[in-house]
Parts: structure tokens; C-alpha cells; sequence
């Protein structure tokens, strides 16, 4: 087959084009500075400059007049809303959210599993005054980095686990050296707890808990999570929090089971829940 220079050149542009709309995805409502975008993007500030054009003729950003910050565009907000339709775990898992948030009056989190990756799909705060900013829609992290993570890596088979901490050493390292050494301890605690937590070790003061969602399958998909302030999430809390985090994940679970077909178990060998 023959090279094609231009084929290559166009396919090189997609990705760039692609790469700055996740880093604005991830910069989230409060947008981006074309210097920030330039810099974490590798790119050209002319390059840079020229595909976010491009990103705004099309809809797929927008420029705020004032503050020169870059920021999703509303055709985005659309394609959004028909992948939701596509992709059922965020359509039957957002009341979850909802629910978890005013129950609680803490922060409420549905993150799935995107790759390598963790994907935080949806923020809903609760009325508690002192809030946990840490974890926001967009935002990535590598498995076990985070009570979301952490409880997706907890509930994987343990030989897949241990492959995925193997494979991925020197990233974790890297981007969460405090978390390194601890790692294994808090996987081996969430299997026995069925659910993790995070007592602040990447961001002090900011405590997490999750509890991992299952397909019909059996298989590891998504976590639902809450994050608040260190004094929101000690001992004597921690078994109501728990409580509510299995009955919003259950209802997911079997919400999921009926929309895949005939009923299908929704546990498996590899899951275990000791709530307190």
C-alpha cells in the first residue's frame, strides 16, 4: 500500500484537533488560556491558535469576549447529550448522583472506566457549606489514583490488578508518588470493605469514598463516589455513607441488568461487599 503524505498529514491534524478539545474538556466551565493550551498540548502557538478557530467556526468551542479563555462549545453539550443516549450508564446512573448529593449534602460522583483511564462523567454537589473542589466532570486519573479509582482497580480479578500496577509503575510514580507505596494496602482494605477510601493522600483534607458498578456481565464498568472534607467522612459516619453508596450502585446494577435483556446475575466470584 502506498503512502499517502497527505492522508498522514490529515490524520496527524485529527488527533491534534482532538487532543485540544480533551485538554478544554478538562479545563472544564472555567476554560483556558491559549498559553496553558499551547503548553500542555506540545503544539505551535500558531497551530494552536489555528485549530481552536477552526473548533469555534464549527461550535465545538467558544472564546469568552472578556476573559480570552477558551472553553467547549455547545455542538459538543449536543454530541454529548446522544452519546448519553448511546452509552446507558450515564443515562441510569444520573439520579443516582443526584440522590447521593442531597442525601448526603457532600459531592456525588459517576466515573467509568475509559481505557487506562478513569473518567469522572458527572459532578452533583450537595448543601454541606465546606465543599471538596478536587474531582470535577472531565477530569482523568489512572486507576487507584483517587477513591474512584481505587474501588474500579479493587474490583478488578487480581491478576488483571496486579498487571494493570506492573504495566503502569512508572506513571503512577510519576504523577502520584505519594500513593505509590500505599497502594497495595488500600487495594487489599476495599476488597475486604467492598468499597474504598481515601483519606486524603493526594489532595489533604479532601476524603473519598466509592463503591464499583458492575455490567450484566459481571464485568467492572463504573464507580459511583462522594468526596467531602476530612470531618465529613470519619469513623462514625462511614458505615451511613457506605449504606447509601451499595443501595444507589444496586439500583444501577439491576436498572443495567434490564436494559441488557433477560435477567442476569449481578454479582460475581470476584466481588465482595463488607459494609460496616
Amino acid at each position: 500500500m502506498d503512502f499517502d503524505p497527505a492522508e498522514a498529514f490529515g490524520a496527524q491534524s485529527a488527533i491534534r484537533t482532538l487532543r485540544l478539545l480533551r485538554l478544554l474538556g478538562e479545563a472544564g466551565t472555567e476554560g483556558a488560556s491559549l498559553a496553558a493550551l499551547v503548553r500542555q498540548s506540545g503544539l505551535s502557538k500558531p497551530t494552536c491558535r489555528r485549530l481552536l478557530i477552526a473548533l469555534i467556526e464549527e461550535g465545538m468551542a467558544v472564546q469568552d469576549p472578556t476573559t480570552r479563555l477558551y472553553s467547549l462549545g455547545r455542538e459538543i453539550y449536543l454530541l454529548g447529550m446522544v452519546a448519553a443516549d448511546r452509552y446507558g450508564i450515564h443515562r441510569v446512573a444520573l439520579d443516582s448522583v443526584t440522590r447521593l448529593a442531597q442525601k448526603t449534602g457532600d459531592a456525588a460522583f459517576l466515573q467509568v472506566r475509559h481505557g487506562e483511564e478513569v473518567v469522572c462523567l458527572a459532578r452533583e454537589d450537595g448543601t454541606f457549606p465546606l465543599r471538596s473542589h478536587v474531582l470535577k466532570a472531565g477530569d482523568r486519573h489512572l486507576l487507584g489514583a483517587g477513591a474512584g479509582p481505587l474501588a474500579l482497580l479493587a474490583a478488578l480479578p487480581e491478576a488483571e490488578a496486579e498487571s494493570y500496577l506492573a504495566t503502569h509503575a512508572r506513571a503512577l510514580a510519576e504523577r502520584y508518588p505519594a500513593l505509590v507505596p500505599l497502594l497495595p494496602g488500600l487495594v487489599r482494605e476495599a476488597r475486604e470493605r467492598g468499597y474504598s477510601l481515601n483519606r486524603g493522600i493526594l489532595f489533604p483534607g479532601s476524603w473519598g469514598m466509592a463503591m464499583a458498578i458492575r455490567g450484566p456481565s459481571g464485568g467492572v464498568e463504573a464507580c459511583l463516589s462522594l468526596a467531602a472534607v476530612e470531618s465529613r467522612m470519619q469513623p462514625d459516619r462511614e458505615p451511613e455513607l457506605a449504606a447509601l453508596l451499595a443501595a444507589e450502585v444496586q439500583l444501577v446494577e439491576q436498572r443495567l441488568a434490564r436494559e441488557s435483556g433477560p435477567p442476569t446475575p449481578l454479582t460475581s466470584p470476584t466481588r465482595t461487599r463488607n459494609l460496616p
